[in-house]
C-alpha cells in the first residue's frame, strides 16, 4: 500500500487489485467501489452488515472482503489492535505529533460503549495527524503571504482543503505556495500530494 502511494496509483483500484486478486488492468469499478468503502470504512471498525449496507452486497461478502483485506494488510490489523490496546493502558491516543484524544469509555461496562470508544481511539490518530498536517500548512501558507506581502487571505479550511482569496493578478504565484506549504507541511512514508484548482470570483 506504501508503494502504491510513493508511485502515486489509485490506492482504491490497487487495493482492490491486491483483495480480489485480480491484474491492475481488470479492475472494475464495482470492484473498486468495493475497496474504497473497506479502504475507508475499517480504521473507523465497519462492520460486515455496514459494509454490506454500504455497498449492496450481502454480509457473508462483505465479511470475507473484510477478512481478506486484513489478510493481505495484516499491518493494517496489527495498528488497530495495538492502538486500542495504548488506549486501554493510557486511557488516550495521540496523533504524530502528540495532541491527545482522550477515550475514557474504552473501559466502560457498556459494551456499545466501550466498542464506540475502540472506533474512536482507532481513528483519532489518523484523522487527528490529518488536521494537524492541515493547521501546520495553514500557518505556514499565512507566514508566506505576510512575508512576501501579498494580496491574499485564508478564508476557509474544510478538513483538507485550504481555500484562499487573492488578487488574480498573482493567483498563480499564491497557487504555488498553497502546493508548496501543504506538499511539505509533514514528511511521512509516503508523498503529500496537493491538488490546487482556481476559481474566479465575479464583483456584483
Amino acid at each position: 500500500m506504501i508503494q502504491a502511494f510513493r508511485e502515486n496509483k489509485d490506492i482504491h483500484r490497487t487495493t482492490a487489485s491486491t483483495i480480489f486478486n485480480i491484474p491492475l488492468e481488470e479492475v472494475t469499478d464495482i470492484y473498486r467501489r468495493y475497496a474504497k468503502a473497506v479502504n475507508f470504512g475499517i480504521i473507523y471498525g465497519i462492520s460486515d452488515f455496514g459494509l454490506s449496507e454500504n455497498v449492496g452486497i450481502t454480509v457473508k461478502e462483505a465479511k470475507k472482503y473484510i477478512e481478506d483485506y486484513l489478510k493481505k494488510y495484516p499491518k493494517i490489523k496489527e495498528y488497530m489492535d495495538n492502538t486500542k490496546n495504548i488506549a486501554v493502558e493510557k486511557g488516550y491516543v495521540e496523533t504524530k505529533f502528540g495532541r491527545r484524544r482522550y477515550v475514557p469509555n474504552i473501559v466502560s461496562q457498556n459494551y456499545i460503549i466501550r466498542e464506540q470508544a475502540k472506533r474512536i481511539a482507532m481513528n483519532a490518530p489518523i484523522q487527528g495527524t490529518a488536521a494537524d498536517i492541515t493547521k501546520i500548512a495553514m500557518v505556514k501558507i499565512e507566514e508566506r503571504i505576510k512575508k512576501e506581502k501579498l494580496d491574499a487571505k485564508i478564508l476557509l479550511q474544510v478538513h483538507d482543503e485550504i481555500i484562499v482569496e487573492c488578487n488574480n493578478k498573482i493567483q498563480d504565484k499564491v497557487a504555488n505556495i498553497l502546493k508548496e506549504e501543504m506538499e511539505k507541511a509533514a514528511v511521512l512514508q509516503v508523498p503529500l500530494i496537493a491538488d490546487i484548482r482556481i476559481s474566479e470570483v465575479m464583483d456584483k
